[in-house]
């Protein structure tokens, strides 16, 4: 009997939803040969992540295993698949396949950090296979809300695993492959063991709906605004912006295409076929020509993001344009957990304005790209697998989907991030716990979660800052009053004194009482003077600051 074994371990994306990356092995206990499947960020916020540009799984496990690395496959080309790639790949140094569309974003991931494009592989779909050590994998086509997303069929000696990736059930996506059912069932009777599957809108009861069945809403909308009309989605939806490209033709407004990630979504779309049909846009600058009743703007910052052109708008202009009463603002998107108080805060900036603001409140100007619950199902069905792993999701949509599968008839087993599940049997097992977690790219360099920056900055922020300097000879006397430094606190305190004046009138009396010992000690010193800071703070304004001490000890000669 075979020693050898298929293991599952999630490294993000398993109760969250984003930073996805799934490493799949087969081989001896310990030895297994390794893929990972999508390599993706998520993105912070100010509460939690303050500064932060960008968030991406800690890859350090893997890493360590680099050797036994076969490849890397990204499904798609959202961030929260294959952002992380050019920041995380000289860990990993593995070959990365993709389709056409997915490689011309992972290859200029790959050039922003300055690593070799030739790295990623374009692949076509079934049945070209990529052999990796012991995997077959096969990318097949499913819809979704950008072109060319894909599933992969992952054949091992251990038997068939089906990564579904993200998905929807739409027969009409108006730009990338629809959703075929007879091409699934028949991935499905060649015997699937596994099946790991999105799990994101498990929660919605009705199916799903096609993209192709906004078109009338939207057109609607358009005609009945009178002034300037300005719509934002996710930039990579390239097929809602030709929707809502369309609805402003059809309603004789020129279009304006505005902010970095849409145009280079569109262009590489176009570049790559997949976008023959987009309606003519204009300049920027011809749009400042445009009577308002006749423009109509496509924007980037749908998530609320602070520097993106719906935020600029709400703050006043963008590129020459600025919104007026009378004008019309469209989020046709959803707003991710985490990115409401982002959205609400440009929607109020922008009704202060006199425009009116329509979000998809009413289901009529944005569909999901995930499968709700009937679409869950039909993949369920479809595939026919004795296992379902739910995925993409937080804790509580994975731990209904295989709520969903086990009352099916499946097994199943709720998988979270650095779980190793051994699925070589007819039943998940759980068999390791693997390190796991997060790291932050905060500026140009990469910090991890334990290295205490964002701490410090949370706490900082929490609390506020004092600077205590302080002078002293060689034998510990004071050359001099120590001074206070206060950054983020009120400027007085509760008797109404300035507060760095008390912090050094508070320092100066502890240096009078202080004996000889503690002078002569940097650290004690330190330690002391910290301390009385912080009770006079606690004693003036309630607060606990971030403090540091600094003492200079001049020594003579």
């Amino acid at each position: 009997m075979s020693s050898d074994r298929l293991i599952y371990v999630p490294l993000g994306g398993a109760g969250e939803v984003g930073m996805n990356a799934y490493v799949f092995g087969y081989g001896p206990k310990g030895r297994e040969r390794l893929i990972l499947v999508d390599l993706g960020v998520t993105f912070p916020d100010m509460d939690s992540t303050p500064g932060v540009d960008l968030i991406l799984p800690d890859m350090a496990w893997l890493a360590e295993r680099a050797d036994r690395l076969e490849a890397i496959f990204i499904t798609h080309a959202h961030e929260d698949h294959v952002g992380a790639l050019g920041h995380l790949w000289p860990q990993l140094k593995a070959p990365v396949y993709a389709r056409d569309f997915t490689a011309r974003i992972a290859r200029n991931k790959m050039a922003e950090q300055g690593l070799d494009e030739a790295q990623v592989n374009v692949v076509k779909t079934l049945p070209e296979t990529v052999a990796a050590g012991p995997f077959k994998v096969q990318f097949f086509p499913v819809s979704h809300s950008l072109p060319e997303a894909s599933g992969l069929v992952i054949d091992t000696p251990a038997g068939r695993v089906v990564h579904t990736g993200d998905f929807k059930v739409d027969k009409t996506p108006g730009v990338g492959e629809p959703f075929d059912p007879e091409m699934l069932g028949a991935i499905g009777a060649e015997g699937v063991k596994v099946l790991v599957c999105d799990s994101t809108n498990v929660h919605q009861p009705d199916p799903g709906r096609s993209e192709l069945s906004l078109a009338p809403a939207l057109s609607e909308l358009v005609a009945n605004t009178r002034g300037m009309v300005v719509a934002t989605t996710f930039a990579s939806n390239v097929a809602r912006l030709r929707t809502l490209a369309n609805a402003g033709v059809e309603n004789g407004r020129s279009v304006c295409v505005m902010g970095r990630a849409m145009l280079k979504m569109i262009d590489t779309a176009q570049q790559a076929g997949l976008l023959t049909d987009f309606p003519s846009t204009i300049s920027p600058e011809e749009a400042k020509a445009i009577p308002r009743e006749n423009l109509m703007l496509l924007v980037t910052g749908s998530q609320g993001e602070r520097r993106a052109a719906s935020a600029q708008l709400s703050r006043g202009t963008y590129m020459g344009m600025t919104m007026k009463e009378g004008d019309l603002f469209l989020f046709s998107s959803m707003t991710i957990p985490g990115n409401e108080r982002g959205v609400i805060h440009i929607a109020n900036a922008l009704s202060e304005m006199g425009v009116d603001v329509v979000d998809n409140a009413s289901r009529q100007y944005h569909v999901s790209g995930h499968p709700n619950r009937p679409d869950l199902e039909e993949m369920h069905r479809l595939m026919g697998a004795g296992v379902m792993i739910p995925m993409h999701g937080d804790h509580r949509m994975l731990r209904e989907h295989a709520r969903i599968a086990i009352a099916a008839g499946m097994r199943s087993a709720v998988v979270t991030n650095g779980t190793m599940i051994d699925l070589t049997g007819d039943a998940p097992q759980v068999v390791d716990e693997v390190p796991t977690g997060r790291v932050y790219l905060d500026g140009s360099q990469m910090v991890g979660a334990r290295d205490g920056v964002i701490r410090d900055r949370i706490r900082m922020a929490l609390g506020g800052h004092v600077l205590l300097t302080l002078i002293v000879d060689e034998d510990g006397v004071p050359l001099g009053e120590p001074w206070a430094e206060v950054m983020g606190l009120a400027e007085r305190g509760r008797g109404g004194r300035n507060l760095a004046e008390v912090l050094e009138d508070a320092a100066a009396d502890f240096l009078d009482r202080a004996d000889r010992k503690t002078m002569n000690d940097d650290d004690k010193l330190n330690d002391a003077l910290r301390r009385v800071v912080r009770q006079t703070c606690m004693e003036e304004l309630g607060k606990r600051p971030e403090i540091t001490v600094v003492v200079s000890r001049l020594v003579d000669g």
